[in-house]
């Protein structure tokens, strides 16, 4: 391995020559108590930045074997040290880069920005015996010549001052480490608990659940109402650190979140649909936990369907076309809403969040007066109001939904809760009081049984990710668009997905099971191939090259993905 001084020595060597001398400085470097390995370098200022990354004996670092000694915490210290790695680069980048470095990303260091939540990411990897972070740089340019000088500062004085500010214990901020890493753990732990005490969403007292704007994930600060459990609803769990937390618990079965507008019903849903993930310190949702499996549904008009079985929802469609195997390269409101159910539970779904407000007004209720005007016979959909029981008790799927427009579904609630000013109610008996008082006329449509589930099988070749010459071609728009070879997956309707690199992953995963197919393997099986080999191997595991901006997925978000992916074939 080469020394910190060679680097040195190249860099200056091609001082003002073309930008593509960059290419000379690619290879290892022993920096004494780390080692930089320069893996890619760009051959234009202007294009991808160079990848590069910092490996270092975990002994070097000083930190404590409690601190990763397991997953969830190994998770979370990760988690911190990319984030503080990566606000290190930015105060040196943001110093020592005002102008003498280039224009644009030029003499700038930088990882992927991280938001609210604790997630896997291989920015950081902690092994059996080294730590390893994983950043990108602008090598410092002037039009398209070196400045090998200013190269000199950013890799030989910068970076070390960054690496020692942020990979060694001592440096860290040792009180914010540990609320973090013990946060991500006792959240992890709750997770777990909701099942043996048959629950399916926490909110803890005192949570702050709105944001500051639906582009600031931040907790609204002032005049948020801290969260309050109904006493009927209140739950004590004890967790690894905090201790004995309380807060409300949503059982399983079916959940309905009623009240006037803008009261905080969505608001409400919108922190449990999160409360799939981890949230730092500080954001108001770290004791907010759910179903790991739990699906947010919507109603997505024009998307693409292949072959979904929704005849549970929709039946005896015009000119006798089945819905057994259902496609079509623009649904409807309530048959994409009927796919996007169906789909969650063939990827294992044990929990869907739907909002009226994101729903089809015909999939979710027909009331008394249009069944005498529209009989059964002439009408296709099968309301979500006569499965939702069903679904329950045939598949053990639960469902919490936010209703404000029909009160139909007090009948088939097990539980009611009402919010006023964002102050929660428990209205359960007073909701079945009104079922009884006030009998509804309308007759029940969903038949003796919920219905069969799809479970469909891939051809594997329409993965493909070729594009031109390049043998895989996959970028990524925001959070709202995977580019996939030639084709556009538009998963910007998929909301629990929250980073970007969650998108590349999915991404990569799609490139690994066109490699690894199984002829035989259903959607399913790939699914639960992919997330265990994540389990084992880690995000490294799906890309050839080494790189650092991959988030960790859940296998319904790779399912959503795929099933919107309108070159997808069926076998």
């Amino acid at each position: 391995m080469k020394k910190q001084e060679d680097l040195g020595r190249q860099l200056l060597a091609i001082d003002r020559k073309n930008y593509k001398a960059y290419k000379q400085i690619r290879g290892h470097y022993d920096f004494g108590n780390f080692s930089l390995h320069i893996d890619y370098v760009q051959g234009d200022p202007f294009a991808s930045p160079s990848q590069l990354a910092i490996r270092m004996p975990l002994e070097e670092t000083g930190l404590p074997r409690d601190s990763y000694k397991n997953s969830s915490r190994q998770t979370a210290l990760c988690d911190y040290i990319s984030r503080v790695f990566a606000q290190n680069c930015r105060k040196h980048s943001d110093h020592r880069s005002a102008g003498h470095r280039g224009a644009g990303h030029s003499g700038k260091m930088f990882m992927p920005s991280i938001g609210q939540e604790i997630l896997e990411r291989n920015a950081t990897v902690l092994a059996d015996t080294s730590l390893e972070v994983r950043f990108n740089a602008g090598l410092p340019a002037r039009g398209r010549s070196v400045l090998g000088r200013q190269a000199v500062e950013m890799l030989i004085k910068d970076l070390p001052q960054i690496v020692q500010e942020s990979l060694y214990y001592d440096a860290l901020d040792k009180r914010r480490l540990q609320a973090h890493i013990e946060v991500a753990e006792d959240a992890d732990f709750l997770r777990t608990q909701l099942r043996q005490m048959n629950l399916v969403a926490f909110i803890a007292n005192g949570a702050i659940l709105p944001r500051r704007s639906g582009v600031d994930d931040r907790p609204m600060s002032g005049q948020a109402v801290p969260f309050q459990s109904p006493s009927s609803l209140e739950v004590t769990v004890d967790l690894p650190n905090r201790g004995k937390v309380r807060g409300m618990g949503l059982y399983k079965g079916i959940n309905l979140i009623v009240g006037g507008g803008y009261h905080g019903k969505s608001t409400l849903l919108r922190a449990i649909s999160m409360g799939v993930y981890n949230h730092i310190p500080g954001d108001g949702r770290e004791y907010v936990a759910t179903d790991a499996s739990a699906m947010k549904i919507r109603a997505e008009d024009e998307r693409s369907i292949q072959k979904v079985n929704i005849s549970a929802f929709i039946n005896k469609l015009p000119l006798q076309q089945s819905t057994e195997a259902f496609s079509t390269p623009s649904a409807s409101g309530s048959t994409s809403q009927a796919a996007n159910i169906m789909e969650a539970l063939e990827a294992g779904s044990k929990l869907l969040l739907i909002d009226e407000d994101t729903s089809a007004t015909n999939f979710m209720i027909r009331d008394h007066r249009m069944q005498q005007l529209i009989s059964k016979e002439k009408e296709p959909i099968t309301p979500f109001l006569d499965k939702v029981k069903q679904m329950y008790h045939e598949q053990g799927v639960s469902t919490i939904l936010v209703m404000g427009g029909s009160g139909d579904y007090f009948e088939v609630a097990n539980t009611v809760i009402a919010l006023e000013e964002f102050r929660i109610k428990d209205v359960s008996e007073q909701a079945k009081a009104i079922a009884e008082k006030y009998q509804t006329q309308r007759a029940r449509e969903g038949g003796q049984q919920f219905g069969r589930l799809s479970h469909r099988q891939v051809d594997h070749q329409c993965l493909n990710p070729e594009k031109g010459k390049k043998s895989v071609s996959i970028k990524v728009h925001a959070i709202d668009q995977i580019l996939y070879g030639e084709e556009k997956i538009d998963v910007s309707q998929i909301e629990q997905l929250i980073d970007q690199g969650q998108l590349k992953a999915i991404g990569e995963a799609m490139v690994y099971l066109y490699h690894n197919a199984n002829g035989k393997a259903k959607l399913a099986d790939d699914l639960s191939r992919c997330e265990q080999l994540l389990n084992e191997k880690g995000l490294d595991a799906l890309s050839p090259k080494l790189r650092g901006d991959l988030v960790r997925f859940r296998k319904v978000e790779l399912a959503a993905a795929i099933n919107r992916f309108r070159n997808l074939k069926i076998i």
